[in-house]
């Protein structure tokens, strides 16, 4: 009946009562209204319906001005509607209805001054189970003060669950009792640990975006059964390749290996082969381990530590490719011309024995300073032969469109109390880039495939960029005074990478570059393919790293059940059709998590480095322009705020569309790209910001800007 009831409101685009849908199904009795009642009831739930003030109802795809989503608010009150894969809504505080941080809501779109803004016009759901807070005393009571200062509730501890507890204790607090609007009686569930302990503050970040360490009971006891090396009845139905040439790369401390390659110069052709663990033999569908990884989406790097999908048993163990031992994969082999283009491909369940752990590092200096380390004698012709082929293949990337913003990124050094002892860009050259093309390689290979058999499927996709977006790019630039030539009122991954090419050259290049990245839209996972825009791929998916990312495990799981049981029945086709909509969406949602905590991790970090540099001096690019001052970048990446009141010998204003701030009187600029000298005046790694300083104004002249890239 459920399909039947959407069916029908897909065809309505007016909202109708429960019995006009009753009387347009045809139903007749009365025990089929109370199973329609119980339908709607469950379709409203899950936001598939709208139900009217006047209970009648209609499906949301039909209501344009109805949106639903993640709420997002900020410190002053305002915030924005996230919706995956789709743009994000402004909501003034104004219209924020009560509404809290990280609510699921259902929001109007209404017309203002300054454009289309959101009205929340209620709350569908509130995760109220793993609410983070510290400890402190209060006429002798133990109160929590909640983490999150957007999240404005009010929870009064039971005494019971809190007994003992000491001031600064962070813990996880769940509600038990609803008192009044957005007030509740809560109970500790859980403590994390003292804020000044080592690690707690990762961990408080972590669980912030739902990263929690420990695995549910029921996935650590189906873990203790599985084994911890492969058996010969494991080996049944696969492709023999140990003896073949096959080894990693990866960095020197990865734990978690999951793609091993091999290569051969055959019959005027490159043979690729990219062998990849097949985690779905040993975490089965819908098992504990199953629900678990699903409900993690990826795992999560953050700083020096990770916090696994699955269990270190098989992320370290049996599932990773670790040298010497016999491990279960599925690979990909490709035979590739000269022009970079897979002519003939296999894809196929097998087992490997890796010849050689290899690291970038060592990588790097045979195929790029031709050094060869000791224990890679037997292997230096093959990778020199290897690095050809990602040379070929990156330039036929290059010429469908694949855009490389080469926006570079941090590594904290932490010691062992977790204390950052450094900060360093995150070296990438040939080694780096060969794994990145293979990869690419056979994702778009898998993928492609299986488009072909028009069977359900996961794609990795990535829409086309908001043309309003881009154009205001395009405005910024030439008002910064630098020219582009050429027609872009149809965006494509080429005209993208002519316009990055033109812009090259220019001082603020690399702010430039960051700010179109951020124009694009979000590569998500969904069921339906549109092609993959930054790669310039018409068809994309992720089948290269299932130990760390769900997606993978899955595409792993359909290959099997496609192309080695060849099970595409109606029955497993329908059952996939049903449920890949809802695993796309989670494992979006949960990549989106783990970012955001990867990058509020990075700030902290940061931040915490600089509280020891406080009084030193830098070198630093402006890397944002707002109206109450401007952002520094030092060559370490670390960002600090000049804020618009230190600014000294004339009074500043903002001039949005130059993205700048100009003085009143001497009109002296700070704009994108302007190299300044900054002193670090203050830092703190509980708020996660950095204030900078200007210093020697005078020696600079900011002035000087090129007037054209062409």
């Amino acid at each position: 009946m459920k399909e039947q009831v959407v069916d029908l409101l897909n065809s309505k685009y007016e909202a109708l009562d429960i019995i006009e849908i009753n009387d347009l199904l045809g139903l007749t009795t009365s025990d089929d209204l109370s199973r329609l009642n119980n339908v709607i009831d469950a379709l409203v739930k899950e936001n598939i319906l709208y139900k009217t003030k006047k209970n009648k109802y209609i499906m949301y795809k039909n209501c344009p001005n109805l949106k639903v989503g993640t709420l997002s608010l900020n410190k002053k009150g305002f915030g924005f509607l996230l919706i995956p894969g789709g743009e994000d809504i402004y909501i003034d505080k104004d219209n924020i209805n009560g509404a809290v941080n990280e609510d699921k809501v259902l929001i109007e779109l209404i017309n203002t001054m300054d454009g289309v803004e959101g009205k929340v016009l209620r709350v569908l759901n509130r995760d109220l189970n793993n609410l983070i807070g510290e400890i402190y005393i209060e006429k002798d009571k133990v109160c929590v003060k909640l983490e999150d200062d957007t999240k404005h509730l009010d929870i009064k501890l039971d005494q019971k669950t809190s007994k003992n507890l000491v001031e600064g204790t962070k813990v996880i607090v769940s509600v038990t009792k609803e008192m009044s609007k957005n007030k509740y009686m809560g109970k500790v569930t859980t403590v994390i640990g003292h804020k000044d302990d080592p690690g707690v503050d990762i961990k408080l970040i972590a669980y912030k975006y739902g990263i929690y360490e420990e695995f549910s009971k029921s996935a650590m006891e189906q873990t203790e059964n599985i084994p911890t090396e492969v058996s010969d009845n494991d080996l049944i139905g696969r492709t023999d390749l140990t003896n073949e040439m096959i080894f990693t790369i990866d960095g020197a401390d990865t734990k978690d290996i999951d793609d091993a390659i091999s290569y051969e110069y055959k019959d005027g052709l490159h043979v690729l082969g990219v062998h990849i663990a097949d985690v779905s033999y040993y975490v089965t569908e819908d098992s504990f381990l199953d629900k678990d990884a699903l409900s993690r989406g990826t795992s999560s790097y953050l700083a020096d530590s990770v916090i696994p999908m699955l269990p270190h048993k098989l992320s370290n163990g049996i599932c990773s490719l670790n040298e010497g031992v016999v491990r279960l994969t599925q690979s990909c082999v490709m035979k590739i011309n000269d022009q970079g283009v897979a002519v003939e491909y296999d894809i196929f369940p097998s087992y490997i024995k890796s010849r050689k752990k290899m690291t970038y590092d060592a990588v790097n200096d045979i195929i790029v300073r031709n050094q060869i380390p000791e224990g890679y004698e037997e292997f230096v012709d093959v990778l020199k032969n290897m690095n050809t082929l990602a040379h070929i293949l990156r330039k036929n990337k290059i010429k469908k469109g694949y855009i490389d913003f080469d926006i570079p990124e941090p590594k904290i050094i932490v010691d062992e109390n977790k204390k950052v002892i450094g900060i360093e860009k995150r070296n990438r050259e040939d080694g780096e880039n060969l794994i990145e093309d293979f990869m690419i390689a056979a994702n778009e290979t898998v993928a492609t495939h299986i488009f072909n058999m028009d069977l359900p499927f996961i794609y990795r996709v990535h829409d086309i960029p908001n043309s309003e977006k881009i154009d205001k790019f395009i405005r910024l630039v030439s008002l910064l005074g630098y020219k582009l030539t050429g027609n872009y009122k149809s965006i494509t991954p080429i005209k993208l990478q002519e316009m990055l090419e033109q812009l090259k050259e220019v001082p603020a290049y690399k702010t430039l570059s960051n700010m179109l990245l951020r124009s694009m839209r979000k590569a998500v996972y969904q069921k339906e393919n549109i092609g993959h825009f930054g790669l310039g791929s018409t068809c994309y998916t992720h089948f290269t790293s299932p130990i760390r990312r769900y997606p993978d495990l899955e595409v792993h799981r359909l290959l099997r059940k496609y192309l080695y049981e060849h099970k595409i029945d109606n029955e497993t086709i329908d059952y996939y059709q049903t449920n890949l909509d809802y695993i796309a969406t989670q494992c979006s949602e949960r990549e989106q998590a783990a970012q955001q905590a990867e990058r509020e991790v990075d700030d902290m970090k940061m931040a915490e480095y600089m509280e020891n540099h406080i009084g030193e001096v830098y070198d630093g690019t402006i890397s944002g322009v707002e109206n109450f001052g401007f952002f520094v970048e030092l060559d370490n990446l670390v960002e600090g705020l000049v804020h618009v009141n230190t600014l000294k010998g004339d009074y500043f204003n903002y001039i949005e569309d130059l993205l700048c701030l100009m003085g009143e009187n001497t009109k002296k600029k700070y704009t994108l790209g302007d190299i300044v000298k900054v002193k670090v005046v203050a830092a703190s790694k509980e708020t996660k910001t950095v204030d900078f300083e200007l210093v020697g104004d005078d020696e600079f002249d900011r002035d000087k800007k090129q007037e054209s890239v062409l």
